[in-house]
């Protein structure tokens, strides 16, 4: 499997059984679910505090690959319950989202900007 021939509903399907296996569906509520994304976040985040130079937060991102795998890997695995749970369909909230996105950001205007 890869992103490039593995589908959201793919994931979806491997996450969902993940968790019916162990009954866990019982406590994938979406306030519990929300939580577990913004807690993950944080874990992938804490690989990357502290640090004051590019150099230095690219030598990190390579020397615990591994680890930020993982951590994004939580991140996505709660994202995609979340989703199920809610019943939100992915493909089709990340489009409508971009397309609000390049409305207010549109592209000649904050082309290599933030602001």
């Amino acid at each position: 499997m890869s992103d490039t021939t593995t589908t959201i509903a793919d994931l979806k399907q491997l996450v969902q059984a993940f968790v019916d296996e162990r009954d866990w569906r019982q406590f994938h509520t979406p306030k519990n679910l929300s939580m577990s994304i913004a807690i993950e976040a944080a874990e992938l985040m804490e690989h990357f505090q502290w640090i004051a130079s590019p150099e230095r937060e690219e030598e990190i991102a390579q020397h615990d690959r591994d680890a930020i795998a993982e951590e994004l890997s939580d991140v996505i695995c709660y994202a995609l319950s979340f989703a199920s749970t809610m019943g939100i369909d992915i493909a089709d909230s990340l489009r409508d989202k971009m397309k609000k996105n390049a409305v207010k950001y549109p592209a000649d205007s904050f082309r290599g900007r933030f602001r």
